[in-house]
């Protein structure tokens, strides 16, 4: 998902993100409505009027077209390393915070939340969205510490403090995520303050001592 606005795109490439947009919310309806193993991709695919070769422009898998949502996030998250211009000896934590902030306000107010709900949902009881989440989860980390060591001047080779950062924001947004999702009608911004609240939490329960 990129931050260009849809309207100023050529048709060609409008067309193809209201097709991804189909699949997904159509996909996220069927799989909740029968269950994710009941829907085939045949039938996911002559819901929403496409060939399984389009789908395949688009997703790798039904587990990829359910998962989109949080994806997306992920993918944007990526993108705002690449852009963002930290302070001079800022911490990288915070750098990636702030990077995690700003892909979360680039995700639509209206409707993503829901289509992330519904997505956690079936992952919760569909054993291959959760290994498809853990695997595009490990390839997101690497991916993102490529992009932070060579934008920041990171130590690289052995040196495992910056993946340990990469992992510890993303074991904060999934405990974001599990407060935010238990709440009532969570909005977007409700998220992006349970994010902060969990990178806040982040340092101390490294210093967090025993009674």
């Amino acid at each position: 998902m990129d931050s260009t606005d849809p309207d100023q795109l050529p048709l060609r490439e409008r067309k193809k993100l209201r097709t991804r947009q189909a699949l997904v919310d159509t996909a996220l309806d069927l799989f909740t409505e029968r269950g994710f193993d009941g829907v085939t991709l045949d039938a996911l695919c002559d819901a929403v009027d496409v060939s399984k070769r389009t789908f395949f422009r688009t997703f790798t898998s039904k587990e990829d077209v359910a998962m989109a949502p949080t994806q997306d996030l992920w993918t944007a998250f990526t993108e705002e390393l690449e852009r963002i211009e930290p302070d001079a000896g800022q911490p990288l934590f915070d750098v990636l915070r702030d990077a995690l902030l700003a892909a979360l306000d680039r995700m639509p107010t209206e409707g993503w939340t829901g289509r992330v709900l519904l997505s956690r949902r079936l992952a919760a009881v569909t054993p291959s969205m959760d290994a498809h989440g853990l695997a595009f989860c490990d390839r997101t980390s690497r991916a993102a510490l490529v992009v932070a060591e060579r934008r920041f001047d990171l130590p690289g080779g052995g040196d495992l403090r910056a993946r340990l950062a990469i992992d510890l924001l993303v074991a904060a947004f999934h405990r974001a995520l599990e407060a935010w999702a238990a709440t009532s009608d969570p909005t977007r911004d409700d998220l992006t303050s349970a994010v902060r609240a969990a990178c806040a939490a982040a340092p101390g329960s490294l210093t967090l001592t025993t009674a």
